[in-house]
């Protein structure tokens, strides 16, 4: 009887542009256009990067260009930097630790990141980064684990930014709150949850002040990051505790969203009624009303 051999499912090959864009580092890649050749000589491409550019100026995804001659390329392993400069503001730099080999064919090859500054992940909305405040690091390292699918790292640095930061993220409801018209009972419960040691109290002081919009599918944002954080590491597999970080991550950023929402429209609408108010106050009389004035 014969028997079937098993193939081994084919490597995705990409193009260099996309694996220095959206590999993570440690990850040995199979690149179609990693090379070029020079007569004799084979070298690292330079192909345009779309990154996010943090900038003032920017503030969004642009076009990076590589800053550099790239070094030869050969069939061994051979390790080389690649620092890439934002075209539109030419401030703003991506620089990447590489290995790298020719492969077979002229142009393909193999690449792995060692590393790169800034460090690898999606960009962490800055309402976020507003939000957890001084615990901006922590979180960062919790995002680059969950990146590289270790669960348990994400869960522990995740979990340590919300209790550290629990009262802040309440008084920022509480803002909310004061702002969309809260009585004095409300507000005074907020400050009380603030100092409030106990997570669990906190929550059960707030839990009927908090206002609708600031509610995620119905249910309260600190419940939800409670029930998350309860379930602990211990025994768990790294996957679940995946799940779980990603979870508390989710949450955690569209409150911020909900939060950075709230406060923004009430500026916005302030902004608007002083800029009516101001403008009606300088606005000349109209000739008839003068006169009238006169005549009385």
């Amino acid at each position: 009887m014969a028997t079937t051999v098993p193939q081994e499912p084919q490597k995705q090959v990409r193009t260099f542009a996309e694996f220095l864009e959206t590999s993570p580092p440690d990850v040995q890649e199979e690149v179609s256009d990693l090379v070029a050749q020079y007569g004799n000589n084979f070298v690292l491409t330079q192909p345009q990067l779309a990154l996010y550019c943090a900038s003032d100026t920017c503030n969004g995804i642009r076009i990076f260009e590589s800053t550099r001659v790239s070094n030869s390329v050969s069939n061994d392993w051979s390790f080389d930097f690649v620092r890439y400069v934002c075209r539109n503001c030419k401030r703003k730099t991506k620089t990447y630790a590489l290995a790298v080999r020719k492969g077979k064919e002229n142009q393909s090859g193999s690449a792995l990141k060692l590393g790169e500054s800034p460090p690898f992940g999606p960009l962490v909305p800055a309402r976020v980064i507003t939000l957890i405040g001084p615990d901006r690091e922590i979180f960062l390292r919790g995002r680059r684990a969950e990146n590289q699918g270790l669960g348990i790292g994400a869960f522990a640095y995740y979990r340590r930014v919300v209790e550290n930061q629990k009262g802040r993220i309440i008084g920022e409801m509480g803002r909310v709150a004061k702002r969309l018209g809260a009585d004095e009972e409300a507000l005074e419960a907020f400050e009380r949850a603030v100092k409030e040691t106990q997570f669990t109290t906190a929550i059960d002081q707030i839990k009927t002040a908090i206002p609708k919009s600031l509610l995620i599918e119905g249910h309260n944002p600190l419940t939800l990051l409670h029930t998350a954080l309860s379930e602990g590491l211990h025994d768990r597999p790294d996957e679940e505790c995946l799940e779980l970080a990603s979870s508390i991550r989710l949450v955690l950023t569209d409150l911020a969203e909900r939060i950075g929402q709230a406060l923004k429209d009430d500026a916005e609408l302030k902004d608007a009624v002083s800029r009516l108010l101001n403008r009606n106050a300088n606005k000349p009389e109209p000739a008839n009303s003068s006169l009238e004035k006169r005549n009385h």
